[in-house]
Order: structure tokens, then sequence, then C-alpha cells
């Protein structure tokens, strides 16, 4: 048997070799040509191999997100407060407790209030009490199980003066207790819908903070080095030698109730103002920033791949009008002419370089409660200066109107902010075509708030609001608000108003609600008492390497992080019909 085998291997080798050499024999009688035809046929036939070996896996793999990788963004500011109950004056303060925390509900990347550490919410049928249960297996970052407790500490942290947070007047009429270990609690003193966006507070760890006494609150290095249950923890910060933070690191939270973050490391890197942030993108020490003006897009050709993404929030501009100030304004028709007259597209495309919403009203055209059957002023200077020949307004000799010897002159009194200087600018000459003369008074903010706003001494204000998505206008429209410290810029006095908005408030029927604020959208269409101009976008910038980041509208610019746990940096493909990374560690 050996014998055999060993012949066999033999008889084989032979063979090979004879091959061999007969390979190397006809491939030395061809000449230089042959060969090269040769060999290039060999190398397109491996080309073509890898290249539908390559096609075959694409088109039978997929994409997916892969744990890992560092993402970098820029901010200007500097946090100082990284406390859910205290971050709100801040938008580095805020950005950072928006990762670090987390709270009963939150906001969706559509702007909407979904639960979040609230399991279940019963709500009572006089709207007055509010029943929430909270998740099983949610804990803090050091491992200590998030309770009940620590919900009531940190709405009584709120309510305490000493602390100082910019929250408490939401909470002075609120009564919390602990019905058990995971159930809260809240009794309010009348029924208001909008008491679910107060549970969007991120949640303190009572064992950490309950030592610290209220004097030592705003002192304590919790502030600094938080402590949280949201989807990143705390590692590392950096400082220069003035004690400014330059870098602040966060790490994906392991046990994240919300599932593991793909991205593993968030760094935070912090700029002195706009301009020194997009140098420091530009020189690619950041992957990312946000809110940057119009003027600073401008610049971000310079680096490739760029990615600007415009997300809608509830921030507008508009002109109030003050009808005890000035006779003209107090006329129905001058009020509508400016209303029809205004090229508020125009305003966009040259402020804004066309990134933002035209708004007509109160309610803006993406909010849910948007009355969109009403007949919302659209641009018409032919119909706005035709609209004042009938009512009896002449142009004088100085091509400004005038009727019964009332000049048709308004002052408008706008804040030193060089983007509504230039939208002053931009109305001067466009009212110039309605014969309307405007003159533009700028106020430091300071001045302006104090000799203007609280004592209500202007014919007209260039101002902005910025109320909630799903809003409440009671603040900014109901005759009591007029005066002083309120938000009726516009001195809007209409009882059956008031009487909606009253009602809107405290139902919690939603289409009830809905019918309400539609009545109140005709009423202020019928007197036009403001002249509502546009909504700009928030623009988030990105080197393209994050991806998943899928925010449409928010309230405030944290809210970009919606569903962060879901951005990621890194890939890797599957196989098709195969389970992947996506569905959790």
């Amino acid at each position: 048997m050996i014998i055999g085998n060993t012949t066999s291997i033999s008889l084989l080798t032979n063979i090979q070799r004879v091959f061999r050499q007969g390979m190397r024999n006809v491939f030395h009688a061809l000449g230089f040509w042959e060969k090269t035809l040769i060999v290039g046929l060999i190398f397109i036939a491996l080309g073509v191999s890898l290249y539908w070996m390559g096609a075959l896996y694409m088109a039978n793999t997929r994409e997916v997100p892969a744990y890992g990788g560092k993402y970098r963004e820029g901010i200007a500011g500097q946090p100082r407060y990284i406390n859910p109950i205290l971050s709100q004056t801040s938008d580095a303060d805020a950005d950072l407790v928006e990762l670090v925390f987390a709270g009963l509900y939150a906001y969706g990347h559509d702007g909407r209030l979904k639960p979040e550490v609230a399991e279940s919410l019963e709500v009572s049928e006089d709207g007055k009490t509010y029943t929430v249960k909270l998740k099983e297996g949610v804990v803090f970052h050091d491992g200590t199980e998030v309770t009940a407790d620590d919900v009531a500490f940190t709405v009584q942290a709120i309510q305490n003066p000493t602390n100082k947070s910019p929250l408490r007047q939401n909470w002075q009429t609120v009564d919390v207790r602990v019905a058990d270990r995971k159930t809260i609690v809240f009794e309010l003193k009348k029924p208001y819908f909008g008491f679910l966006e107060n549970l969007t507070v991120g949640i303190l760890p009572k064992h950490l903070w309950s030592d610290i006494s209220p004097d030592r609150f705003l002192l304590a290095d919790y502030n600094l080095k938080p402590i949280g249950c949201g989807p990143y923890r705390y590692v590392d910060a950096s400082k220069d030698a003035n004690g400014d933070i330059l870098e602040y690191e966060l790490r994906a939270f392991e046990r994240f109730f919300g599932g593991v973050p793909y991205i593993s490391q968030f760094v935070f890197r912090f700029y002195s103002d706009e301009e020194s942030l997009i140098d420091g993108y530009l020189r690619k020490e950041v992957s990312g920033m946000q809110g940057i003006s119009a003027d600073g897009i401008s610049r971000l050709s310079e680096r490739k791949s760029t990615v600007i993404r415009e997300i809608k929030t509830p921030r507008s501009f508009a002109v109030f009008f003050n009808q005890t100030a000035s006779v003209a304004l107090a006329f129905d028709e001058v009020r509508e002419a400016l209303n029809r007259g205004t090229d508020r597209q125009a305003i966009i495309g040259e402020l804004l370089g066309g990134r933002g919403t035209e708004v007509s009203g109160p309610f803006l055209p993406f909010m849910d409660k948007y009355a969109a059957d009403l007949a919302w002023p659209t641009y018409d200077q032919e119909g706005a200066n035709r609209l004042l020949d009938e009512k009896g307004w002449v142009r004088n000799a100085e091509s400004v109107r005038e009727k019964n010897g009332i000049p048709l002159r308004i002052d408008l009194v706008v804040p030193d902010w060089l983007e509504l200087v230039k939208t002053a600018e931009i109305l001067k000459t466009q009212w110039q075509s309605l014969g309307i003369g405007l003159e533009i008074i700028v106020m430091s903010p300071g001045d302006l708030q104090r000799n203007a706003v609280q004592t209500r001494e202007y014919q007209a204000l260039l101002y902005g609001e910025q109320p909630m998505l799903d809003q409440d206008p009671y603040s900014f429209w109901h005759s009591s608000q007029k005066r002083e410290s309120g938000l009726n810029l516009a001195l809007f006095d209409n009882t059956n108003v008031d009487e909606m908005l009253v009602a809107a408030r405290e139902t919690l029927d939603d289409d009830r609600r809905r019918a309400l604020y539609r009545d109140f959208q005709a009423a202020y269409l019928a007197e036009m008492p403001a002249l509502f101009l546009f909504s700009p976008s928030y623009l988030s910038v990105t080197d393209g390497s994050v991806r998943g980041v899928d925010v449409e509208r928010m309230n405030a610019s944290s809210e970009r992080f919606a569903g962060v746990n879901r951005w990621y940096v890194k890939t890797e493909r599957l196989w098709k019909g195969t389970d992947g990374v996506e569905s959790g560690r």
C-alpha cells in the first residue's frame, strides 16, 4: 500500500513538472505583443471577477450603523450649570444637559412630546391631577435606580427660591407627592393643557444632591461634573490657564434605557463667539456646529463636504402696531395695506439667503394649530396701493400719503441687532412704494427694554417671539398682558379673544382647542394688529461624518439631540435577511 501511494505521488509530480515546462516553452515562443496581450487578458479577467464579486456583495448586503467612533461639536459659549433646573439661560448648558439627563417626557424629532422615563400617564377628568408611572430598569450613571423620589426632589429643588431656577414660575401652583417607588402624582390648581411640557426637565439624583445645602446649590461640583440618566455620561473636562473650559468629554452610557448610543465618544469644544467657532470648523477642529447665522453660512464653502440642515423652530419676527401712539396705524386699511404690501419672501431671500419661512400671523405654518383655511395676506403691492387710494390716502409732494391732514408716517423702534436693522431698512424701501414714510429708531437692547417695551412708548416695534410649537398664545395676545411686563406688544384688546384664550389653555380636548385657536386666528386676521414677517430656520452644520440625524422641528436648540443615541459615524455591512447591530447590543 505504501509503495503504491509513493508511485502515484511520483507520477503526479512528473506530470506537473512537464506541464510547467511546456507552458514556459510556449510562453518563451511567443512574441512581445502576444505576451503583453495574454497578461492584459489575465488582468482584465481578474478585474471583471473582482467587480462582479463586489457587485454581488453590495447587492446582497446592506449598510447599517455600527458602534464606536467619536463626534466633535463646537459651541460658542461656556458651560456653567450643567444642571437641568438651571440650564435654561445658556445654550451651552442646555446642550450638555440634553445629553447627560433625561426627563419623564421628551421632544421627538418632529417636535412633539413623547414619554421618556415615563411608562404611563393618567389624567383626572377635571384635568388637575396627573399620575405618572416610571419605567423599570432606568438607572443613573452611577448605577443607582431612578425612582419617584428623585422626580419629587427635582420638582422641590425647582420650587425652592434659593436655587434660583428659571423654571420656578412654571411650578409654583403645582403640588407633587410620591405614591410609591415608581409612581409620582402632580396636583394642579387649574387645568392646563401644556403641563406635560414641564415634565421634560431632567431628573436629578436625590442621593447625590439632598446633602447639598441650598446656599451651596449653585456652587456644587455636580453642576460641572453631572450625573444623570441620559444617553451620555460625563468623563472629563480640560481648561485653559484662565479656568475656561476648552473641551468637555462624554461617553456613551452602556445602561441607557433607550438603547446604547452608537457613537462612543461625544466631545464638545468651546469658542468665544461665532466667528472663532467657524474658524475652528474650517480648521477641522470640530465636525459640527449649530445655530449658525446666515452671514456665517456664507463662509462654509471653504470646507468641502459641509452639510447644512434646516430645522424649523417657533421663533418669529413681527412689527407690532401701537394704535394708541399712532393715529395713522389706527386706520384698518393702513394695517391691511402694510400686511398686503410687504414682500416677506424678498426679506427672507435678502436677509436669510432663503433659509426661512414666511409668516402671516401668530401661528406659524408648520404649527399643528395653524389655520391654513383662512385667507392670510399674500404679497400684492398693487392691491395695497389700490386699497389706500380707495380709502382716500393721497400722495403729497414728498410722495408720502396723507388723509385729512394725517401723514402716513410711522416711527419704527428696532433693537440694535444687525439682522433686524437690515430688516427695517428693507421695510423702509418696500413701504416707500406704498407711499408710507418710515423713520427707523435703533435702540440698544437694554434701552429698548426700559424705555420702549416696558413703557409701551412706540408707534411700531420690530421684535421677536418664541412660543412653543404647541403654543399657548395667552401671554402674547390676552388683554391682561398689555402693560409693563406683559408680552402683548400690540396692545391687542378683544373680549371674545380673551375668553377663547382662557378656554383653550384650560381644555384637554385637542379638537376643541384647535377650534378655539382657529377662531382666535380669524379674529386676529380681522384686525391685523401686527405685521408678521418670517421665521428663520435653525441652521445645523456638520462635515457629513455624522448620520442618523432626523430632527425636523424643535422648540429650542438643545432639542436637536432628539434621538441622539441613533446618530452614528461608523457603519458595517450585513447580509440581507440577517439581524444586525441596529437591533441593539
